[in-house]
């Protein structure tokens, strides 16, 4: 099953918390209360989110967390790539010469392939978008290609 970590469904949660709350300094205390996570799990996702750019902290008695950038400006790749490291469903889609069979592969364009629309996919929803997500869509149509005999 291809699924994220915790982690990082947790940094996408405190991160749309402080779309929630653009501009404001919140504590890593607050988030945790917003996003009902422990504090030592999101201070940890704090300091990762801020290495990446994504947060920026500011220190002192009324010190906190904000968003760097405006939501529309975050996307859902960046907190992937910010907490897991660079997207990639196989080892030779983020890195070349990983695997010894990748001269003679027969599958790896695919498995290129299907990474880049996964991670177009990441790119294209926003942590605006998050913030305030759309109704589930029903039944989203994937093309299918019919072999010819």
């Amino acid at each position: 099953m291809l699924r994220i970590s915790k982690l990082t469904d947790y940094a996408t949660i405190v991160m749309t918390c402080l779309a929630t709350r653009e501009g404001e300094v919140a504590s890593a205390q607050t988030l945790a209360e917003l996003a009902r996570l422990e504090t030592p799990t999101v201070s940890k996702l704090l300091k990762q989110l801020a290495q990446a750019g994504l947060v920026s902290s500011t220190r002192g008695s009324n010190g906190g967390y904000r968003l760097a950038r405006a939501p529309d400006r975050i996307t859902v790749a960046d907190i992937v790539t910010a907490i897991e490291g660079p997207i990639g469903m196989t080892e030779c889609s983020v890195h070349d010469g990983a695997c010894g069979r990748e001269s003679r592969c027969d599958v790896r364009a695919n498995w290129r392939r299907i990474n880049d629309a996964i991670e177009a996919a990441l790119e294209s929803v926003t942590l605006a978008d998050m913030r305030s997500p759309s109704p589930p869509r029903r039944g989203v149509p994937i093309p299918l290609r019919v072999a010819h005999a």
